[in-house]
């Protein structure tokens, strides 16, 4: 039984088979669908062919005239009555007659979706270098904070209670206290600013340890807000990973501060055989996902976890609390030498 006919039917690419004249001899339903030609129309020039510069006597069709031996060329092509598509060709020599009548077979696929991919994948990679630039710098920024303004403030410091220790005058002495206190209030500055930047304790003791930490300066700004955190996962993560959970819960809690009127928040990370969840849920006023799904802070969290091939679900209600669980696969968690 010969089931060349049904194959050259049933193939997703379009299939046609062209003489020298560009007439349509045979057309298989993927590319009568594809391009809405059919036997006997003539295959017109594509973008390329169109604007090309040509050569004396030259065939303007550019696969024509290298006689089907161009293997792969991407243009655009006009689609019946439509619109110019991309498309990827390839074509070959398939019959020539004494007389000079040749057939060219041409195989032509749709890559519109294909070159959307492919500029989704290029601007998630550019976005993934403009984090790590973005978290490199605010590691610079961190370290100069803590070793060039906060070691000058506290020699400042040092120096005053040296000072107001050998100060007999009570006034003077008071003067000096208070702006004693105004130094320690600016050490405390630098240090939360640095720590806000890129927490030191993220590279030296990893992610739950950091956000104990954050936790911990929350609770005493909002001693009504009660935070805990619940884990099964102990073990040092790739600085990406880290990096990206750390930053995703500091703006979840920020949010929930600043917006939430909660009094119970819960963080929780569960790591199974496949890779890490994280929830992040509170029982605050909640709001409508899709009024502010394209609020910056959404979308930050959103990208910071799509970095890591994971997976976001936003849910909310109102006068109920807001849900954020994000997935990421056990791929992107290791460390490398693990």
């Amino acid at each position: 039984m010969d089931y060349t006919e049904e194959l050259f039917h049933h193939l997703q690419d379009g299939i046609i088979i062209m003489d020298g004249k560009r007439q349509i001899r045979k057309i298989n339903k993927a590319a009568e669908k594809l391009m809405g030609w059919h036997v006997g129309d003539v295959v017109p020039f594509c973008s390329y062919c169109e604007t090309r510069k040509l050569a004396a006597h030259e065939e303007r069709c550019y696969l024509i005239a290298n006689q089907g031996k161009v293997p792969y060329f991407e243009s655009k092509m006009p689609r019946m009555g439509e619109y110019l598509i991309n498309v990827e060709m390839s074509n070959a020599l398939i019959y020539e007659a004494d007389d000079g009548d040749k057939h060219y077979l041409l195989v032509m696929r749709d890559v519109t979706v294909k070159n959307q991919q492919e500029a989704a994948r290029l601007s998630k990679k550019m976005l993934h270098h403009l984090t790590e630039a973005k978290e490199a710098e605010h590691k610079r920024l961190s370290q100069e904070l803590h070793d060039g303004v906060g070691q000058s403030l506290y020699s400042v410091a040092i120096a005053m209670d040296n000072l107001s220790m050998a100060i007999d005058d009570e006034q003077l002495a008071a003067y000096i206290q208070e702006v004693r206190d105004e130094v320690g209030k600016a050490m405390e500055d630098v240090k939360f600013y640095s720590q806000s930047l890129r927490p030191k304790s993220l590279d030296q003791l990893g992610l739950l340890p950091t956000i104990e930490t954050l936790v911990k300066s929350l609770r005493q700004k909002r001693v009504d807000l009660h935070i805990t955190v619940v884990s099964n996962c102990y073990d040092r993560l790739s600085p990406v990973a880290e990096i990206n959970l750390y930053r995703v819960v500091q703006e979840a809690l920020h949010n929930i501060m600043k917006y939430a009127e909660a009094t119970e928040v819960q963080i929780i990370f569960e790591k199974d055989r496949f890779g890490l969840q994280l929830i992040i849920q509170d029982n605050g006023i909640g709001f409508n996902v899709e009024e502010e799904k394209e609020g910056l802070g959404l979308l930050h969290m959103g990208e910071r976890i799509s970095q890591l091939k994971g997976k976001t679900v936003i849910q909310s209600v109102v006068g109920e609390g807001t849900k954020i669980t994000a997935y990421i696969p056990k791929n992107e968690l290791i460390r490398e030498g693990d």
